[in-house]
């Protein structure tokens, strides 16, 4: 199957059914495929500059990561069964055990950590269910990059009810992660970067 739309939605099946179709989906070179609250929904991949966005936030945390625990970023599956969610979070930190599979669904138990960057077409998701989908499934730290506010949200205190606390501060300052990472986060160098002036075809040379 192949979707092309740019925010195509599918609904309507069991989990089980949902996760069998996403492993017989094909999705179109720079989308991803999600379940969210009991529905696939495809998005696109994210801007250039996210990439080292991404990268700065890795770095960071990698010092302070629990014992046996890997933080990357790209297109793994987490599966929360009980929320009829499997989400692919833009940076993920989780038990190295959980990639020592042949399975592309990966255990969402194992993660101490997942980030999202959020675009206009996935913004209110990331800012919705995902913190709900999150918080219910006991990750400690979500940390939300609202790439259009230009500010970072970090939720922590997980509980079935969701996270109990979050703190969100403009892109710039530093951002305190409590435990299990208990350092902070400088969030300079998350802005997006000035616009190219140069038309296409203008440079020199060209």
């Amino acid at each position: 199957m192949t979707l092309m739309a740019e925010r195509p939605v599918i609904s309507g099946s069991d989990f089980e059914e949902l996760l069998d179709l996403l492993d017989e989906l094909h999705v179109p070179d720079g989308y991803k495929a999600e379940i969210i609250r009991g529905r696939i929904v495809v998005s696109p991949w994210s801007k250039g500059y996210y990439a080292d966005v991404m990268d700065l936030v890795c770095d960071q945390l990698r010092p302070h990561l629990p014992e046996e625990h890997r933080i990357t970023w790209g297109p793994l599956l987490y599966s929360f069964p009980g929320l009829e969610s499997a989400c692919g979070p833009d940076i993920h930190a989780a038990h190295r055990r959980a990639r020592r599979t042949t399975s592309h669904r990966l255990d969402g138990q194992a993660l101490s950590f997942v980030a999202e960057l959020t675009s206009p077409s996935t913004r209110n998701d990331d800012l919705t269910d995902k913190v709900d989908v999150y918080g219910k499934a006991g990750i400690p730290i979500y940390l939300l990059l609202d790439m259009q506010e230009g500010q970072a949200t970090v939720y922590w205190s997980p509980s079935p009810q969701g996270y109990q606390g979050h703190l969100t501060k403009p892109f710039g300052e530093k951002l305190y992660f409590p435990e299990p990472f208990d350092c902070p986060l400088d969030t300079e160098g998350f802005q997006a970067p000035e616009e190219d002036e140069e038309e296409p075809g203008e440079q020199e040379g060209a």
